[in-house]
């Protein structure tokens, strides 16, 4: 018991230093907080959107169960919230999977290498506070665990609760596609097992047909089927594991990608060398082959979704690689990652992080200091955060809800716009914004300063923010350059609901 309690101790204390090196807050959680507030403080869950200038359609808000929790937190906690989801959302994601891999072994499985090594091959997607994605691992994780337990013994009417968790999952995040997507592997890999599928085809009926409870009902199923197949080349975390744009980075994951598949071939050729291939497929889990070969396809093809392998190898996989630590020195690796885990905490300030780099703080507090009026134009990733820092003051041209919210030429407009791509300057006259925030290192900034109608009134170290030129007053306040500020002020913000 208590080798078991230090294992999870550790394991909590490694997700906890992770969450303090991130980076920056993710681009998302603004609206995230403002779909929160809508329901928390308003009393009903956003479906029109009042914070852009452009054409929006139905807010179709795949992730406002999410936001309600992370407005929820933040309120209940203040910043320390965010943290806590964090760490908590990893964490009990891979306590599942180590439940899963004890129902398939009937081992203790608290070999700390084998999850540590699964745990920083998925942070390289997990460790931006807080993300809604981290909730579709932690049911994923959740489907797997109910679905290994009827396989190995348990009850088959357990198979309810699938439907019941489809419901929550559904209205928490768009990820449920996932978890009906795991029904029908298992599906498939019990008929290639030649086991009895009747519960599955039942389970996986009743949770599609449950898709329809939620805030918009049907409509929100074919908004769900549009975005689970629709093309998204211009956003970076849809490309593929080795598309142009990450060809050089991931590789934590890309070693941990190819070294489980080099440990799982070279089981399969010992099997292979002791019996036949035939055999070897007889007592082969199919089910397991199948979650394996989707989730690396999936990670493959967009690293958004690069932590469902890292999950599905956790809950499969730790039996596989025990002969690769039989001789490892157990108590030096829990010394090891104790000790880089606390001095880690240690030496970071318990905080959200504030990236001035990435983020134009002091450029919108310098909007906001100026009372600076009208439609802005920023980079789509940090149309949120303008939106919750300076609504109603500014209406955004659009942020990250863009399938949710917005029709698909705003991105393109927007992309070519920051690219500099051929008619570039197009969205100023078709969608006109007064206030315009853009990064010093992109060339479209020079070409903005040469832009008649424009002038540029603040340059920050890494955004400049311009207006159009009948705008200009000459007499501006500069913004605070404290970072305690910065600290204090992150999350105020001017929009009010009223129930």
């Amino acid at each position: 018991m208590g080798k078991i309690i230090l294992f999870y101790i550790t394991l909590l204390i490694l997700i906890f230093a992770y969450t303090l090196n991130a980076p920056y807050l993710d681009f998302d959680l603004w609206a995230r907080l403002i779909a929160g507030m809508g329901v928390i403080e308003g009393g009903h869950v956003l479906t029109q959107d009042f914070l852009s200038y452009t054409p929006v359609h139905t807010w179709y808000d795949h992730e406002w169960g999410a936001g309600v929790i992370f407005y929820a937190f933040l309120k209940l906690f203040g910043h320390y919230g965010i943290l806590i989801l964090q760490t908590l959302l990893p964490f009990l994601t891979f306590f599942i999977a180590t439940r899963v891999a004890k129902i398939r072994t009937g081992l203790q499985p608290y070999n700390l290498l084998f999850f540590f090594f699964c745990l920083i091959a998925a942070m390289a997607n997990l460790n931006h506070p807080v993300r809604c994605h981290l909730f579709s691992f932690l049911f994923f994780a959740l489907f797997i665990y109910i679905l290994e337990k009827v396989r190995h013994g348990a009850n088959p009417k357990l198979l309810i609760l699938l439907p019941v968790l489809t419901i929550l999952w559904n209205n928490i995040h768009g990820g449920v596609v996932a978890g009906l997507g795991l029904i029908g592997m298992y599906f498939v890999g019990e008929v290639f097992n030649r086991k009895p599928v009747k519960n599955y085809i039942l389970t996986l009926a009743a949770s599609c047909a449950v898709l329809v409870i939620n805030p918009w009902g049907v409509d929100y199923v074919k908004f769900l089927l549009h975005a689970t197949t629709m093309e998204r080349p211009l956003i970076g975390e849809w490309q593929g594991l080795f598309s142009e744009l990450h060809r050089k980075f991931k590789v934590i994951f890309k070693v941990f990608l190819f070294g489980i598949a080099a440990i799982e071939l070279f089981n399969i050729g010992k099997a292979i060398k002791k019996s036949s291939i035939a055999e070897v497929y007889q007592k082969a889990d199919k089910v397991k082959i199948i979650v394996l070969l989707v989730t690396a396809y999936l990670a493959i093809s967009h690293i958004k979704m690069l932590p469902f392998f890292c999950v599905a190898v956790a809950c499969y996989c730790c039996e596989d690689v025990v002969w690769l630590f039989e001789k490892v020195n157990e108590k030096a690796i829990y010394i090891l990652l104790l000790t880089m885990s606390i001095f880690t905490i240690g030496v970071k300030k318990i905080e959200l992080p504030l990236n001035f780099s990435i983020y134009p703080m002091t450029e919108i507090e310098f909007i906001k200091a100026n009372n600076l009026k009208g439609n802005i134009l920023v980079d789509f990733g940090l149309g949120s955060y303008a939106s919750y820092k300076l609504y109603p003051n500014c209406k955004i041209y659009m942020d990250g809800r863009y399938e949710e919210v917005y029709p698909d030429e705003l991105i393109v407009l927007n992309d070519r716009f920051y690219a500099s791509k051929g008619n570039w300057d197009d969205v100023l006259t078709k969608y006109p914004p007064d206030i315009i925030l853009i990064q010093n290192n992109l060339p479209v900034y020079k070409l903005m300063k040469q832009k008649a109608g424009w002038r540029m009134i603040f340059e920050g170290n890494v955004f400049g923010v311009f207006i159009r030129s009948d705008m200009y007053t000459g007499n501006y306040r500069l913004p605070s350059l404290e970072r305690e500020y910065y600290k204090k002020a992150l999350f105020d913000t001017d929009i009010k609901f009223s129930r």
